[in-house]
């Protein structure tokens, strides 16, 4: 199986539903809301599932990419995707593992944008929010863009943290956060 992405370049999926890809639609909306902020950006991907965030991200122009997956048969995917859309400008990483072990060890980096992307069933959200404000992660004026379900959705509360934005797109939402200042 594959999807395309900006350029209309091809990437490599994963059979079944181990992963479940961001849909072309909430992608789209995504790299619009975050137009002409892309380039040369820094960019965390959590919970990378197939990698097209990420992918898309590199397309764009990023000038790092890092991604958090647990499934070491995703990351191997991932690697090869992000190797075929890098250029030898781009700088790009896939660590595997879980999530909440490897942010404490980017404690020295900061990220533009964060895409966190967990199953939507899972108890992952605050926790990770949480970590991200913690280690300030996210630059200043930089963005986090948190995919879930529209229904039981109930938005963490994280002190430095603040919504900026909320939107809708059929079964998936987005609920963006931004440093408080």
């Amino acid at each position: 199986m594959s999807l395309r992405i900006y350029g209309n370049r091809q990437l490599k999926t994963l059979p079944g539903k181990e992963t479940r890809p961001t849909t072309g639609r909430v992608r789209e909306a995504v790299f619009n809301i975050w137009q002409g902020e892309i380039a040369r950006c820094h960019w965390l991907d959590l919970c990378t599932g197939t990698g097209s965030m990420g992918a898309e991200a590199l397309c764009r122009g990023a000038s790092l990419v890092v991604g958090i997956e647990q499934s070491s048969r995703a990351c191997v995917i991932i690697q090869q995707n992000w190797q075929q859309v890098a250029n030898a400008e781009q700088k790009f990483q896939i660590l595997r593992g879980d999530v909440l072990q490897w942010l404490p060890k980017l404690s020295r980096q900061q990220f533009d944008k964060i895409y966190f992307d967990p199953p939507y069933a899972s108890n992952l959200y605050k926790p990770v929010l949480d970590a991200i404000a913690h280690y300030q992660l996210l630059e200043t004026g930089g963005e986090i863009a948190v995919e879930h379900s529209p229904q039981n959705w109930t938005p963490p509360v994280i002190p430095s943290l603040e919504i900026c934005r909320e939107k809708v797109y059929g079964n998936t939402a987005l609920t963006f956060y931004t440093v408080t200042t």
